[in-house]
């Protein structure tokens, strides 16, 4: 056996050493390339993620702001649609307190012509009973007297005129 392969003699250990750290030269070299790469890819995925985030958040912002602008919009119509309500409501008011008074002002017409009708269908039915009491009045009154006086004075002295003026 040769001496360097004799494992009691030094030199075949640093031969193993020297063929150990050759391997480690070797596939040391080549492993950072692979592990630079993977990295590297690792960092680009990265990279193109943040990239993403930053996009979608971008855009979040953007709709964000254009939620709020919307919201403060629709706030602004909704309190115009109330004050046109309210406005609405107002005028309905006003209207239906004038149709009031003008229904209430016609009524009141009618009820006083009603009233001022009726006054006079009354006042002429007691005119009426009035004259029809004075005719029985009268009409008693005169059957009475022609009852009491078997001749009328006057038709009497009328006749007794008479004979005097006719000659």
């Amino acid at each position: 056996m040769p001496a360097f392969l004799n494992p009691a003699e030094a030199e075949m250990w640093v031969g193993v050493g020297l063929l150990i750290f050759l391997a480690i030269v070797i596939f040391g070299a080549k492993a950072p390339k692979k592990v630079t790469a993977a990295l590297d890819a690792k960092a680009a995925s990265i990279q193109a993620d943040l990239d993403e985030a930053a996009r979608i958040r971008e855009e979040a912002t953007r709709l964000l702001e254009q939620l709020k602008a919307e919201r403060a919009q629709a706030e602004r119509q909704a309190k115009e649609m109330l004050e046109a309500a309210h406005a609405e409501a107002r005028r309905l008011e006003a209207d239906a307190k004038a149709k009031l008074e003008e229904s209430l002002t016609r009524r009141r017409a009618l009820a006083e012509r009603k009233i001022a009708t009726a006054e006079a269908q009354a006042a002429a039915e007691v005119k009426a009973a009035a004259a029809e009491l004075a005719a029985q009045a009268t009409e008693a009154l005169l059957v009475q007297r022609l009852a009491g006086a078997k001749s009328d004075p006057l038709v009497d002295a009328a006749i007794g005129q008479l004979a005097t003026k006719l000659q």
